[in-house]
């Protein structure tokens, strides 16, 4: 893979995320990781701070050399305007494969020049999502080991914030 994308709302990101960014910038010359709106889910976190969060989180693992961008738009649009080749996904499970199946047959109908690749995530983080994240911190849980800890007091402060008024 040349140039490769890695979409998601990231709301916040997930030391499952943080997987797959390191595992799939192994396989390419560049990856980017693209912050997008998905209106079909209500962001917790602005875009400003989910592309914060990445930065941080990116620089701290020291993979300072993954892009971070943020785009409103479609996907195939932004692949197709960046000469990307590749789209990257992660999956946890059946269900998510049903669904990254059918948007990367749209993708490639959008834009051919870009094929999606899947990443498996790793057992170890099968049960964690950005979703899960937000319900454990909303109620005062421990959310250490599910996020980078480069991020964690902020997103935790963000959390309880946000339960608190």
């Amino acid at each position: 893979m040349k140039k490769a994308i890695y979409p998601g709302s990231f709301d916040p990101v997930t030391v499952g995320h943080m997987d797959v960014i390191r595992r799939a910038s192994a396989h390419c010359d560049a990856l980017t990781v693209l912050v997008m709106t998905n209106i079909d889910k209500k962001s917790v976190f602005t875009a400003e701070e989910r592309v914060g969060f990445l930065k941080k989180a990116l620089e701290a693992e020291g993979l300072g050399r993954v892009q971070v961008d943020f785009y409103g738009g479609l996907l195939a649009d932004y692949a197709r305007d960046t000469g990307a080749t590749a789209i990257v996904k992660g999956l946890r499970a059946v269900s998510d494969f049903e669904y990254e199946f059918q948007m990367a047959l749209i993708n490639r109908h959008l834009y051919p020049g870009a094929e999606t690749v899947f990443f498996m995530a790793d057992e170890r983080h099968l049960y964690i999502s950005s979703s899960v994240v937000r319900s454990v911190g909303r109620h005062g849980g421990d959310i250490s080991g599910l996020i980078s800890p480069a991020i964690l007091d902020d997103v935790a402060r963000k959390l309880r914030m946000e339960t608190n008024g």
